[in-house]
């Protein structure tokens, strides 16, 4: 019994909310409908009953007065009714009674041959009357197989207008995990919109829980969309604020005299000035003001001056393109200037992070950065890129911008930036190009 319940748990489970409420519901009138048979039935079967023993009783009553006035036991006329003394197939607890000096009756209704019996003492002898119920007994299966089949168009009635109630309050909740999950993809401003206001309208007052879900998402929406862009505009001020006394100190630094002191200033002064710049490219990246110009180049050549540029900013870099027909030129749509942004953060944060050397490899529509490092930790890998986190203390000091400037611009241009650790070790990052 416990598996049975378990599979059923499982099948039911497996089912989808509205096919749940469809058979719960028909379930649920199942169960009704075969109560309201089976008293209907009983209350019918005792009818039925009541009126043989009523009719064999008094058939056994003219039975008798013909018997007392003629000594013989004659049935009245009837062809159906079998009148006798001392029947010899009386049951036993019939004949029992009527010689204990009571009138009784016996009815089998499950019986082959359904009858019903009646019996009274005379003398020493038991007369009785036997009555068939064939008729009877087929007139109950008729009723019986009208109760079921009219149990089973309830049932199905049932399910499908279960069905149809339950299809609506589906879609409503389908329609709500969708926006959520384009909300959870940073369209913040999707809203679910429910036709009917929670609490009713026109002074009505209603409990409709969708609607009350409906409007709870959208809320949550519109105070997590609020609170992004104050956020936003908050780094953007800042970052835009910093610029004008940041070029005034960069300029002043370099007015010192050449000295230790001086170039540490003038380091922490360039540190400064990036951070500043990164932020407020953040900040237009966020504000989705950044539009690509789209042109089309081959992959293998593009990323290969890439690279050349970063050797010369001091990066050491290895290159290479797989072997191919176009070797390594596969034709790709992208903004060159923000893919040779990408691909410099990347090799940037693998020099930072990982250890050298640093390899870029160029197989198909694909970049892919690699070092020899402790990889990415694995709540970088879950979560993403997430801006002032490096993710793990071994990666090293940073400011997180770098892979958060690398994935935005992807977006940017339509590419696509995969993060993995390599089975050998080290951190892999793959930008996916779309192809010209």
């Amino acid at each position: 019994m416990r598996a049975i319940a378990r599979r059923a748990r499982a099948a039911l489970n497996a089912l989808g909310l509205r096919w749940k409420i469809a058979a719960l519901l028909a379930l649920g009138c199942a169960v009704v409908a075969v109560a309201i048979g089976v008293l209907v039935h009983e209350a019918r079967l005792d009818q039925v009953s009541s009126n043989a023993r009523s009719g064999a009783t008094a058939q056994l009553v003219r039975v008798r007065q013909l018997y007392e006035l003629t000594g013989q036991v004659d049935t009245g006329g009837d062809a159906h009714t079998d009148a006798a003394l001392d029947a010899p197939g009386l049951p036993a607890s019939l004949r029992t009674a009527a010689l204990d000096g009571r009138r009784t009756t016996y009815l089998d209704m499950g019986a082959d041959d359904p009858v019903v019996w009646a019996a009274r003492p005379v003398g020493d002898h038991v007369l009785s009357v036997r009555e068939p119920l064939t008729e009877q007994a087929a007139e109950m299966a008729e009723f019986d197989r009208q109760l079921l089949v009219s149990g089973a168009v309830v049932v199905i009635l049932a399910a499908l207008g279960g069905a149809a109630l339950a299809s609506r309050l589906s879609r409503e909740l389908r329609t709500a995990a969708a926006t959520a999950r384009r909300i959870s993809q940073g369209e913040l401003d999707a809203r679910i919109d429910h036709p009917r206001p929670p609490g009713g309208g026109n002074g009505r007052v209603t409990r409709d829980e969708v609607a009350e879900l409906a409007a709870a998402v959208d809320t949550m929406a519109a105070s997590l969309q609020q609170r992004i862009e104050a956020e936003q505009r908050f780094t953007a001020d800042v970052a835009h604020e910093l610029r004008t006394p940041l070029t005034g100190l960069h300029t002043a630094a370099e007015l010192l005299p050449r000295s230790r002191p001086t170039e540490l200033v003038r380091d922490r002064v360039g540190a400064l000035r990036t951070l500043t710049e990164d932020l407020l490219e953040v900040a237009r990246l966020d504000a989705e003001v950044e539009r690509p110009d789209l042109d089309t180049h081959p992959l293998g050549p593009l990323a290969e001056g890439i690279v050349q540029r970063s050797e010369r900013s001091g990066c050491a870099v290895r290159f290479a393109a797989a072997c191919g027909p176009d070797g390594g030129g596969t034709l790709v749509r992208t903004d060159a200037r923000r893919l040779e942004r990408i691909v410099a953060n990347l090799v940037a944060n693998a020099r930072r992070h990982g250890a050298e050397p640093v390899d870029v490899r160029v197989a198909g529509p694909v970049v892919t950065v690699s070092d020899h490092g402790p990889g990415f930790p694995e709540r970088l890998l879950r979560d993403g890129p997430q801006r002032f986190q490096t993710g793990a203390r071994e990666r090293g000091q940073g400011t997180g911008l770098g892979l958060t400037i690398a994935f935005g611009q992807a977006q940017v241009i339509g590419a696509r930036v995969e993060l993995r650790n390599a089975e050998s070790g080290g951190a892999v990052a793959a930008v996916h190009l779309p192809e010209a």
